[in-house]
C-alpha cells in the first residue's frame, strides 16, 4: 500500500529553515488522523512547483524516523513563589511562560526566552528585596504546544472549571497573570484582550505603557494561542506583551532556527525589567486588577466580575463589581 504524502509550504518568508506544522492536515482536510507531513522552505517548495508547472517529473526522497509511544506521557508545571507578608498576602500576581518547545530546534525563542524573562523578573524582585503587598507566583507551563495543557489544567483546578461551573479556592485571589511567548523581541506594549478597564492603569504615569492593544477585543471564547488565554477564558485578567517581531514569525517560530543564536540578550534584559515592574506594581496596588465578565456558565455559579455588553462598556446587571479600576498605587 502506497503512503499518501502532503506537502505544505510554510506560511512565512523564512529561508534555510524546516518548518513543521502537523495540525495543518486536521484543520484543513478535516480528517481524524493526518497523513505524513513534510514542511518545506519556500525556496525548495517553489522549485518543485516550477518544475511541476513545466511538466518536468520530480522525485523526492526522505529519511524520516518516527516513534509511536505506548501510552500517555507524564508532564508537569513548575511553580514558585515569593511569599508576601503584606496585608493582602493571601492574594497573588502571576507571571510565566511555557517550558515545553517544538522539536525542530532547541526551543530558544519558543519559549526559553519567555521562561528566562519570567525567572529573571522574579530574581530582580528577590534581589532588590522590594516590599510586596501580594504574593508573586511564577509558572513555567508544560504542554503549551499540545493545546495549553499545563496552564489549562492548572487554571481549571485552582480557579474555576468552565465546564462544571465549579469555582475553585483561588478564583477570587488572583489579581493578574502576565505572559511572555513571542520570542526574543523587546517589549513595546501590552495587550489587554478586551479588558478596557485595564487600559488606563497600564497607561498611568508609573507604568507608562505607550502602546495598549486589544481594548475593544471580544472576550476569549476559546483558550488558544498562548497560556494567558487559559485565564481570560474563565474571566480572569491575563495579559500578553507586545514585542518586536525579530524574525519570530518569519524564521524561528516552530523551526530548526529556534536556537540560542537567534536570542538577543539585551532584549531579554529589557523585557525582564519591564515584567518585574508590572508585577511589582500589580502586587502593590490598593485594589486587584479589574476583571471582565466571567463566561455565561460561570455566571450561573455566581462568580464575580464585571458584566459586559457588546460595546465593552460596563453594565451592572449582576450588581456592583468586586474590583474596580483605580490608581496604580
Amino acid at each position: 500500500m502506497k503512503a499518501r504524502w502532503w506537502f505544505f509550504p510554510p506560511a512565512t518568508t523564512a529561508t534555510a529553515s524546516t518548518f513543521s506544522q502537523p495540525a495543518a492536515a486536521r484543520a484543513t482536510l478535516k480528517i481524524p488522523i493526518p497523513p505524513p507531513l513534510v514542511a518545506l522552505t519556500p525556496e525548495h517548495y517553489n522549485r518543485i512547483a516550477r518544475l511541476v508547472a513545466h511538466k518536468i517529473p520530480v522525485k523526492l526522497q526522505f529519511d524520516i524516523q518516527a516513534e509511536f509511544l505506548g501510552g500517555p506521557e507524564e508532564s508537569f508545571n513548575v511553580i514558585g513563589e515569593i511569599p508576601s507578608t503584606g496585608p493582602h498576602k493571601d492574594e497573588f500576581v502571576m507571571l510565566g511562560g511555557h517550558l515545553d518547545s517544538w522539536h525542530g530546534g532547541t526551543g530558544a525563542t519558543d519559549n526559553a526566552t519567555g521562561c528566562t524573562v519570567a525567572i529573571e523578573a522574579v530574581r530582580l524582585l528577590t534581589k532588590l528585596k522590594l516590599p510586596l503587598d501580594r504574593t508573586v507566583r511564577i509558572a513555567l507551563w508544560s504542554g503549551e504546544e499540545q493545546g495549553l495543557l499545563g496552564s489549562k489544567a492548572y487554571v481549571q483546578e485552582r480557579f474555576a472549571s468552565r465546564d462544571s461551573i465549579q469555582q475553585g479556592s483561588e478564583f477570587n485571589k488572583l489579581s493578574a497573570y502576565y505572559n511572555h511567548d513571542i520570542g526574543t523581541g523587546k517589549f513595546r506594549g501590552i495587550n489587554v484582550g478586551g479588558n478596557d478597564m485595564a487600559k488606563p492603569i497600564f497607561e498611568a504615569r508609573h507604568l507608562g505603557a505607550t502602546t495598549v492593544m486589544g481594548a475593544t477585543a471580544r472576550h476569549t471564547v476559546q483558550s488558544g494561542g498562548t497560556d494567558h488565554t487559559s485565564f481570560t477564558w474563565i474571566g480572569l485578567p491575563g495579559f500578553g506583551f507586545v514585542q518586536d517581531s525579530m524574525e519570530y514569525q518569519t524564521r524561528t517560530h516552530h523551526s530548526n532556527m529556534a536556537v540560542h543564536d537567534r536570542v538577543q540578550a539585551g532584549d531579554l534584559m529589557q523585557s525582564s525589567a519591564i515584567m518585574a515592574w508590572f508585577v511589582y506594581n500589580t502586587s502593590n496596588r490598593a485594589e486587584m486588577m479589574p476583571r471582565m465578565a466571567p463566561p455565561a456558565r460561570l455566571k450561573e455559579a455566581g462568580c464575580d466580575g464585571e458584566e459586559r455588553v457588546t460595546n465593552n462598556r460596563p453594565s451592572h446587571a449582576l450588581g456592583p463589581p468586586r474590583v474596580k479600576a483605580g490608581a496604580l498605587f
